[in-house]
């Protein structure tokens, strides 16, 4: 059965649901200006729009871990550059069993390789959201 997602909320009650334990893992990314932008591109960029996606900071995290989107956004502020904000967060789950979530080691692989898709824009596989927990339909 596939589950609609209309919010953060809905992937996180649907993690929980999920008959295999789930790791949930983000990579939280900001914009920035390339060097080689055009007037116009910089004008954009000023006023909020444009740039390209870089990663910023990335975790993992068990669905019980996490409270609501309002929780998660909270503690990305301890951690996040007040100079660079995150602007989108890319998120996946990974499966493991019903008795056993994947491992950390899992994980970390596999956010390594989420991290990589964003510095390349190769990262139609996860589903991003906003600062405000809705997703983002990119391209």
């Amino acid at each position: 059965m596939k589950t609609e997602i209309n919010s953060f909320d809905d992937l996180l009650r649907a993690a929980r649901a999920h008959r295999e334990r789930q790791r949930l893992l983000f990579v939280f990314a900001g914009s920035e200006l390339p060097d080689d932008a055009t007037p116009a591109q910089r004008e954009r960029f000023a006023q909020g729009e444009g740039g390209v996606l870089v990663p910023l900071m990335c975790v993992d995290k068990l669905p019980e871990e996490i409270e609501s989107f309002d929780a998660l956004l909270r503690e990305s502020r301890q951690f996040e550059n007040p100079a660079q904000p995150w602007r989108l967060v890319f998120t996946a789950a990974l499966s493991g069993t019903p008795g056993k979530a994947p491992s950390d080691e899992d994980a970390d692989r596999v956010l390594r390789r989420m991290v990589e898709a964003v510095k390349t824009g190769a990262f139609s596989a996860y589903l991003p959201f906003n600062r405000e927990g809705q997703p983002v339909r990119l391209g």
